[in-house]
C-alpha cells in the first residue's frame, strides 16, 4: 500500500509535534536539558556543579533533537497545508522544505541565545578594593585586631574581615574605604573622614 503525500506530511507533523510537546513538558518540570545529548559538536564533560571548567557555547547547534523536531513539524504542516489548498505536490514539498528549514534555523538561533543566559553566582571579594564600606563590628586601631565591614560587591552585601593602620578606632557605623586585599577574606580599610 503506497503512502500518499498527505500521510507523509501528517506523519512528519505528528512526530515532530509530539517530540516538541514532550520536550516542552520536560522543560516545565526541570528536565529541559535533555536536548544536549542530541547536539552534534564538541562533547561537554562534567556538570555545572562539578567544578570542572567547560564551555558549551559552540554557536548554533543545527542538528539537535529540538531543531530536527521543529523541522519535521513545520515541514509536515506546511506541506499538508499546501496539498489541502490545492497546490501541486512540488509546490507543497517546496513550502514544507522552506518552512521546516526556517524553523530549524530559528530554533537553533533561539537556543544559542538561551545558552548565553548563564551566570555564575560566585562572589569575587577582590572587587571590594576601592569601594566604600560601612563598619559592622568596630575595627581596632593600628593593626591591633580585626573587625567586620559590610560592602556591596556585584549587587550583593558581603561581610568581610577588616583591619586598619589608622591610629584611631573605626567605630560601628562609620564609613571606610577598602584599600587592599590581604588574604582571601581579610581587607585593609581606611577611614573616609
Amino acid at each position: 500500500m503506497p503512502l500518499s503525500m498527505e500521510t507523509v506530511y501528517l506523519g512528519c507533523a505528528v512526530a515532530g509535534g509530539t517530540v516538541l510537546l514532550i520536550q516542552t513538558a520536560l522543560l516545565l518540570f526541570g528536565h529541559g536539558d535533555a536536548d544536549h545529548a542530541g547536539d552534534v559538536g564538541p562533547v561537554d564533560v562534567g556538570h555545572a556543579d562539578s567544578g570542572e571548567s567547560h564551555d558549551t557555547d559552540s554557536g548554533m547547534s543545527l542538528l539537535s533533537v529540538r531543531t530536527v523536531a521543529a523541522f519535521l513539524a513545520f515541514f509536515g504542516l506546511a506541506g499538508w497545508g499546501g496539498l489541502r489548498a490545492g497546490w501541486s505536490p512540488m509546490a507543497s514539498a517546496g513550502a514544507g522544505l522552506g518552512a521546516g528549514t526556517v524553523m530549524l534555523f530559528a530554533v537553533a538561533w533561539l537556543f544559542s541565545l538561551q545558552r548565553k543566559l548563564t551566570a555564575q553566582g560566585n562572589l569575587e571579594p577582590a572587587r571590594a578594593v576601592g569601594l566604600s564600606a560601612r563598619v559592622y563590628l568596630r575595627v581596632p586601631p593600628a593593626n591591633s585586631g580585626k573587625g567586620k565591614i559590610h560592602v556591596v560587591i556585584q549587587g550583593r552585601t558581603a561581610e568581610l574581615a577588616a583591619f586598619t593602620r589608622a591610629e584611631r578606632e573605626l567605630p560601628t557605623g562609620s564609613e571606610v574605604r577598602v584599600v587592599r586585599q590581604v588574604t582571601p577574606d581579610t581587607f585593609e580599610v581606611e577611614p573616609l573622614a
